[in-house]
């Protein structure tokens, strides 16, 4: 569904370096490259015009272009290192896909790699909320395991607990706690001149997808790769 007054670019962002989990990006899960997953869902978007991904590493450019995504360009060292942020490199993407293809981006969404359960429409879901809202940028989130309002708490020195918010703001039921939500990296969708005038996220007018949290597994650690194994072995069978 090809949009009007600009592209809308799908990008993937895979540095090489990843000290949780060593290569994370093209490490198999369930006999594909992990990026394989980001890639193949991204393409099915009924929104995504183009899809790229930046990358420092030849053999993750490889891999992507395997799969079928652009790598139009190396990602500079310098906004691959682990303490590089990555807002950095979503605008690095924008400003160099703007002069290569010679016409304005009309949306940019991003989709991670670390998060292989997600389904199509929960990108497709992101672009049409930030085309059809004033929003800047729109997020996912999922239902958040635990909440700071009822069963949460920090320690100090002495490792006495105390609730994150106690006094009026504390609650005695799960029930009657406001709900909360954790940020996935499933999808984010935002204006590119948003993206290039701005310096962080939620300087802006923010908007969030609500997805499930089974498909919201976001791959940081061994254990969320183990985890997401699992369930993509669960997946198969039920499909089988």
């Amino acid at each position: 569904m090809p949009s009007k007054g600009g592209l809308i670019l799908g990008a993937i962002f895979a540095r090489g370096g990843s000290k949780g989990v060593p290569r994370k990006n093209i490490r198999p899960l369930a006999g594909r490259p992990l990026i394989a997953y980001a890639i193949e869902t991204a393409l099915a978007s009924r929104y995504i015009e183009r899809l790229i991904v930046s990358t420092d590493d030849d053999e993750i450019a490889a891999v992507a272009r395997e799969y079928g995504a652009e790598v139009p360009f190396m990602r500079p060292a310098e906004l691959a290192r682990d303490d590089s942020p990555e807002w950095l490199a979503w605008q690095h993407a924008i400003r160099t896909m703007q002069v290569q293809w010679g016409e304005p981006l009309r949306a940019f969404v991003s989709v991670p790699a670390t998060s292989p359960l997600r389904a199509v429409e929960d990108i497709d879901a992101c672009i049409e909320l930030l085309l059809a809202s004033d929003a800047d940028a729109v997020i996912t989130v999922t239902p958040a395991a635990r909440n700071p309002y009822f069963n949460m708490v920090t320690l100090d020195e002495a490792q006495t607990a105390r609730l994150v918010m106690s006094g009026e703001a504390s609650v005695h039921r799960r029930q009657d706690a406001p709900a909360v939500y954790d940020i996935t990296t499933v999808a984010y969708a935002a204006r590119p001149e948003f993206i290039l005038q701005h310096n962080a996220l939620f300087e802006g007018k923010i908007k969030a997808v609500v997805v499930p949290p089974e498909r919201a597994l976001d791959i940081d650690t061994e254990l969320d790769f183990a985890f997401a194994e699992f369930l993509m072995q669960r997946r198969s069978r039920q499909r089988s």
